[in-house]
């Protein structure tokens, strides 16, 4: 397969049928917005797990770090070895368990920092370790679970999970943290509760003089609900990409999405009234109509439920989607465009004249999260770097 550093006489914005534009001039705004919220004493990890949820976890690790982020955090231990293979040496925190000796031998090889979540798991690493040559001592991250449910050993026996932990050779603990459950709910109750637990495993711990250097709690919504949780560090997944975790939450910092899509018209013809369009003629022209095929689809992370409810931007102009959303193709209704051609740029998600869409429109036709539409883009649609300038209040408040 090609790629576009084999052809370099190819232009991808020109000859691809459909792409992803990931402006890192608005990525290094958002990371420096959260900078400004923090004390200084509080370092912001920005979290680049699914491919940077979708934006390319390599380009984004390097912008982000340049903008002023401290830490990486990664779900698994591929995502961090791709970071470490481009040359990344940043800290990494790995998020998500990691139980096998193999994977905790790559972590050690390519200096990732695990998260531990029960004692077994740090016993069965410390041997994984103590068998190896050249073993050095790796920086691990006890998580405590106060209220999600998911990953996390009982918050009230944090100490006991320390004591465990601390003397096992090879392991050094740099941190302690949890993951709220409800920080982007009007409704702070749970949140509050939570909070309230990881103050007692704090509190008990340091009376025994066990805290760990590094406390953490806060992800992006609680970084903006809650000066009081950002400890010692924020773990800044969304926000960096430009995308609020709830409307409520909007007035604390001013954000720039990231990411735009877009895609060529492949085919334009005209079709009479009665015309049936696409499987299941799940819509039919009312009039004689111009249709505009669209080179992008479902397995490309359009979602498919979004059929004839679709809007997207040409030209300066909103043009429905009609018919049924294919795998690799869309269909517009184009009649009111002049001037257009094939090979004309569709913008999908992104700023067009006086329009914008967002992920945000789209997780609400479909009754879903932003965060799964960003993740939703595949990748056989390249990502294009480009530096676009900012609207001005962008800039005035940077």
């Amino acid at each position: 397969m090609l790629s576009w550093e084999q052809t370099p006489s190819l232009e991808p914005m020109r000859c691809c049928r459909a792409w992803v534009e990931i402006n890192l001039a608005a990525l290094r705004h958002n990371v420096q917005q959260f900078k400004g919220i923090l004390p200084a004493s509080t370092q912001l990890m920005a979290v680049v797990k699914a491919d940077a949820y979708g934006h390319g976890a390599v380009a984004v690790a390097q912008t982000a770090l340049q903008a002023g982020a401290a830490w990486l955090g990664v779900a698994t231990v591929p995502e961090g070895i791709e970071l470490r293979a481009a040359g990344i040496q940043a800290p990494t925190l790995v998020m998500g368990a990691v139980n096998s000796p193999e994977e905790m031998q790559a972590i050690a090889h390519w200096r990732l920092q695990p998260t531990l979540v029960k004692p077994k798991q740090a016993l069965v690493f410390s041997d994984t370790l103590s068998g190896l040559a050249a073993a050095r001592p790796v920086d691990v991250h006890l998580k405590i679970d106060t209220g999600m449910a998911r990953l996390g050993f009982p918050w009230a026996e944090a100490t006991d999970f320390v004591q465990f932990v601390q003397p096992l050779p090879h392991l050094k603990i740099d941190s302690l943290y949890s993951h709220l459950a409800t920080a982007d709910d009007l409704d702070p109750t749970i949140m509050q509760l939570q909070h309230q637990r990881f103050t007692a495993a704090v509190d008990n711990l340091r009376r025994q003089q066990l805290l760990p250097p590094r406390l953490h709690l806060a992800n992006t919504a609680a970084a903006l609900a809650d000066p009081a949780l950002h400890y010692d560090q924020v773990r800044v997944g969304l926000g960096i990409y430009g995308l609020y975790p709830a409307p409520h939450l909007r007035h604390r910092v001013d954000l720039q999405p990231v990411m735009e899509v877009k895609a060529r018209i492949t085919h334009l013809k005209e079709v009479p009234a009665g015309t049936g369009v696409s499987y299941g003629h799940r819509y039919r022209c009312d009039r004689t109509t111009r249709l505009a095929v669209v080179g992008i689809g479902y397995a490309d992370g359009v979602p498919r439920i979004l059929s004839n409810r679709l809007q997207v931007m040409v030209k300066g102009h909103l043009a429905q989607q009609i018919g049924t959303i294919t795998m690799d193709q869309l269909m517009l209704d184009v009649t009111h465009i002049p001037d257009l051609q094939e090979g004309d740029i569709v913008t999908l998600l992104g700023r067009d004249g006086r329009y914008t869409i967002g992920p945000d429109d789209w997780a609400t036709m479909a009754n879903t999260i932003s965060w799964e539409i960003l993740c939703g883009f595949k990748h056989r649609l390249p990502r294009i770097t480009v530096e676009q300038p900012l609207p001005a209040r962008a800039v005035a408040q940077g």
